[in-house]
């Protein structure tokens, strides 16, 4: 019963993120997809991975 136990919280525990999941990439997509305030977004697009599912915000060049 306690290996059990230990497995399940082992299961259970949050494990850290991988390094890659907390920086942003800049992504060229075809296929649309929701930014973080809902809009569709399409073209290039800054994304990142939460832990469960991959977050897009839109890029804006800067000139200067």
């Amino acid at each position: 019963m306690h290996i059990e136990s230990q497995e399940r919280l082992r299961i259970l525990s949050l494990s850290p993120k991988p390094a890659w999941a907390e920086v942003w990439h800049l992504r060229k997509i075809f296929i649309p997809r929701r930014s973080i305030t809902g809009r569709l977004l399409t073209g290039q697009v800054w994304r990142r991975h939460d832990g469960r599912r991959w977050i897009y915000k839109k890029y804006t060049e800067h000139t200067g």
